[in-house]
């Protein structure tokens, strides 16, 4: 069980580090948001990154603090 609780905690503290991220491009260099990721790939765009990292971030969350205040 310990191991899942630190996995989910880890996914939101990861998928809100990269939502914010991706918040804060979409404030000083909007035009940039339908634009890949990276310039290796086409897929994913910052957007869609930006979306999957708010629902990881949210789920994630979720989850560890149904675990964390589970009744054993």
């Amino acid at each position: 069980m310990r191991i899942i609780k630190s996995a989910t905690f880890t996914l939101f503290v990861f998928g809100f580090a990269g939502w914010i991220y991706i918040a804060n491009n979409a404030v000083h260099h909007p035009e940039t948001l339908s634009m890949g990721l990276t310039h290796f790939a086409k897929w994913p765009r910052e957007d869609t990154f930006g979306a999957v990292c708010f629902a990881v971030s949210f789920i994630s969350f979720f989850v560890w603090n149904y675990l964390r205040y589970k009744k054993k």
